[in-house]
């Protein structure tokens, strides 16, 4: 006979410590099913494929935004520069006016709503997985606009850790003795 023992659990707040001290990208999410635009701000933005280009991120089950992001066939995402912190503090705040005549944003040729991000992806929903109420896009980017770079050509991501807004840039860079990641993967950039 087989027994099985139930593995531990960690609490929630021990999953949220976790994450804390785990940097991530901040992106803006944009969509519109046909109510009206939808906009989050998410940090789950991961690439999955480079051909087809695919990434995937998460929507919160918490967030107005999701069910709309869900129901849309096509979605923006904005990968935000340290400059558009702004930005990112708006779509991540409850309640907030995302679209409003103060904020900039337009619609492209095709419909979706977008911000003036230095960089986005227009991309189309291939597969939608519920988790745990949330749910995970997967989607595949089919157009592509500019990219996260300063004035001095420096690109300057903005990326969130333990609760914190923060700037990546060449000074954060470790020395040049570490192996760069496709390098140690045996890729060829």
């Amino acid at each position: 006979m087989i027994t099985t023992h139930a593995e531990p659990r960690i609490t929630a707040d021990e999953f949220r410590h976790a994450f804390r001290s785990h940097p991530a990208g901040v992106a803006i999410v944009t969509a519109d099913a046909g109510d009206g635009p939808v906009a989050m701000t998410v940090s789950s933005v991961a690439s999955v494929s480079i051909d087809p280009p695919a990434l995937v991120f998460s929507a919160s089950a918490l967030s107005s935004s999701t069910p709309t992001i869900c129901k849309a066939e096509t979605v923006v995402v904005h990968m935000l520069a340290a400059d558009e912190v702004a930005l990112a503090k708006l779509c991540a705040r409850r309640g907030a006016d995302r679209f409003g005549p103060d904020v900039e944003w337009d619609r492209l040729p095709t419909g979706e709503p977008y911000y003036p991000a230095a960089t986005w992806l227009r991309c189309r929903v291939n597969q939608r997985v519920d988790a745990n109420g949330s749910s995970l896009i997967v989607v595949e980017a089919i157009q592509a606009k500019g990219t996260s770079i300063d004035t001095n050509g420096e690109p300057k991501p903005l990326v969130y850790h333990n609760r914190e807004w923060h700037v990546l840039s060449e000074r954060s860079a470790l020395p040049d003795a570490t192996s760069p990641f496709y390098a140690v993967y045996g890729r060829v950039e």
